[in-house]
């Protein structure tokens, strides 16, 4: 089970709520603060798997929110801070990097601001909504010690999402892409997810979620970066997950969740465990 494992920065709790077809109603809000944590590791997903050269801990602490323009268009936007710590060398980072080292170093930094637009189209037996949200370039290298805070690119996101509910349960999907500039690959996404009521104030939910390259980017990134496999290029996964959200009040819940990978290429093999805190205004 410990190899069945990927990056926060694709299982954060901001999931649930940014490839929702769901919109919020006219000036009513949401927001949540959530944290990330991925544990030390040393293994990377390639082909072969690869060991970064030093032990990586990826922490992210991010404050999501929700606003209802419309009773049919929504706002949204995401602030992340990145708290990365190159730790220990690995076993064999002198054979896979054997000209240079980084420091072992723990940095907090901006990671990629996100901003974005959903627009729900139809409300009938399915939801149908279309959505585009865009990543500035916010984020933070060190040469020293490889560490990246997020993608050297602007990205630019635009999704088709749908989704059904029923008295006790709900499912929804989306699919679309992320082009990225600064010469990044792009990204075709995938995903979908089942959530069932399983008491008057819990939900269970799963979801699978899949990223593939499209390989069609030559960025060239600094030896440094390439020793820790953070934000580097041709990034792709296929995952799965599972959520617990606790409805304390009417506005106010708990949000917990677990992410894992199936199969990946240059994402971190390590369990991503998540917690945020949500209220509703």
């Amino acid at each position: 089970m410990k190899h069945l494992v990927l990056t926060a920065l694709f299982l954060s709790t901001l999931t649930a709520f940014s490839q929702s077809p769901w919109t919020k109603s006219k000036n009513e809000a949401y927001i949540q603060a959530s944290f990330t944590t991925i544990g030390s590791y040393d293994k990377i997903f390639g082909n072969p798997d690869y060991e970064p050269q030093r032990e990586i801990t990826d922490n992210t602490l991010q404050l999501y929110a929700e606003y209802g323009v419309t009773n049919n268009t929504t706002l949204f936007a995401n602030i992340p801070l990145k708290m990365v710590k190159t730790g220990d060398f690995t076993q064999d980072m002198s054979a896979i990097f054997p000209s240079f080292t980084i420091d072992e170093a723990s940095e907090t930094l901006l990671g990629n601001i996100q901003l974005g637009v959903k627009h729900n189209f139809s409300k009938n037996t399915w939801l149908l909504t279309g959505q585009l949200s865009v990543e500035a370039n916010t984020s933070t290298y060190k040469g020293n010690s490889g560490i990246r805070s997020g993608y050297d690119a602007w990205t630019f996101t635009p999704l088709f999402l749908t989704g059904r509910g029923f008295d006790s349960w709900y499912i929804q999907a989306f699919t679309g892409f992320d082009i990225r500039t600064n010469g990044y690959s792009s990204n075709y996404k995938l995903g979908g997810e089942v959530g069932y009521k399983a008491l008057d104030w819990l939900w269970l939910a799963g979801f699978l979620d899949g990223v593939a390259s499209l390989k069609n980017g030559e960025v060239v990134l600094p030896q440094e970066n390439l020793a820790t496999a953070l934000y580097v290029n041709d990034q792709s996964y296929a995952a799965f997950g599972f959520k617990f959200i606790g409805e304390f009040t009417d506005n106010f819940g708990v949000n917990l969740g677990f992410g894992g990978a199936l199969s990946g290429r240059n994402v971190a093999k390590a369990p991503a465990l998540s917690f945020g805190l949500y209220h509703k205004f």
